[in-house]
């Protein structure tokens, strides 16, 4: 490029010094010198001038090229696009089928284990019930057979010393002391019989209690994606 100025100078120069034609414009220039200096620039001119006039005189042909690159690119990418969301939403569909299918499994074992556990519960809180009745008349009848010899024993022991008023009172008061006692114990195994059967009831109303909270558990999972479903569908944007 140095070399083109720099024959760009001598051309300008050559021109300014050179002898005019009388009565016109135009001067007289040496036509060697000038066509020497022609060369040089045009052999000092770089290749990329004319790799660039290559190009502009291909510009439309290039531009419309890559226009048309450029369209099939973006065609590609939206119709990747739109199958990717595709997939994506068949896939989002089936992992909700597969978590609805599973949560209603859940739920329904679970309903099934509460239905069992309280069949279990209650056949069990009958079997105690059952058991607790009997060894209570089982206790009242001791006691009132214990009571009735012991009245038998008192009589007899009356009729024997039906003349020592002392000993007399004195059976009166063991045949009373052994009702009372008798009494006394049928009670208190009544008693202790309604707290186990309480503390069973107990036992058996917290299992209930997890039991139910297991099974509300599982309905709330159950809502729990169909909710987030719905609360974020798919949406493509170009």
């Amino acid at each position: 490029m140095y070399r083109v100025f720099e024959a760009l100078d001598e051309l300008v120069t050559i021109v300014e010094e050179a002898r005019g034609v009388p009565m016109t414009s135009g001067c007289v220039v040496p036509r060697g010198d000038v066509l020497e200096l022609l060369d040089d620039v045009r052999d000092a001119i770089p290749a990329e001038l004319d790799d660039a006039q290559d190009v502009l005189d291909h510009r439309d042909e290039l531009v419309g090229k890559a226009q048309h690159d450029a369209d099939q690119a973006v065609s590609k990418a939206r119709s990747d696009a739109e199958r990717m969301v595709a997939e994506a939403q068949h896939e989002a569909e089936r992992m909700l089928s597969e978590a609805r299918a599973r949560a209603e499994r859940t739920l329904a074992e679970a309903e099934d284990q509460a239905q069992r556990t309280v069949a279990a519960g209650r056949q069990e809180y009958e079997d105690l019930v059952g058991r607790a009745h009997a060894e209570a008349d089982r206790m009242v009848q001791a006691g009132r057979a214990n009571y009735e010899r012991a009245i038998e024993e008192g009589r007899a022991e009356q009729a024997r010393l039906v003349d020592g008023t002392e000993v007399v009172q004195a059976a009166h008061a063991e045949a009373a002391r052994v009702l009372e006692a008798a009494q006394t114990e049928a009670i208190r195994l009544r008693s202790e019989c309604d707290a186990y059967v309480d503390g069973k009831l107990a036992d058996f109303e917290d299992l209930l209690a997890h039991t139910l909270r297991s099974v509300g558990k599982g309905r709330s999972h159950l809502r729990g994606p169909a909710v987030a479903s719905a609360a974020a569908p798919f949406d493509y944007h170009e």
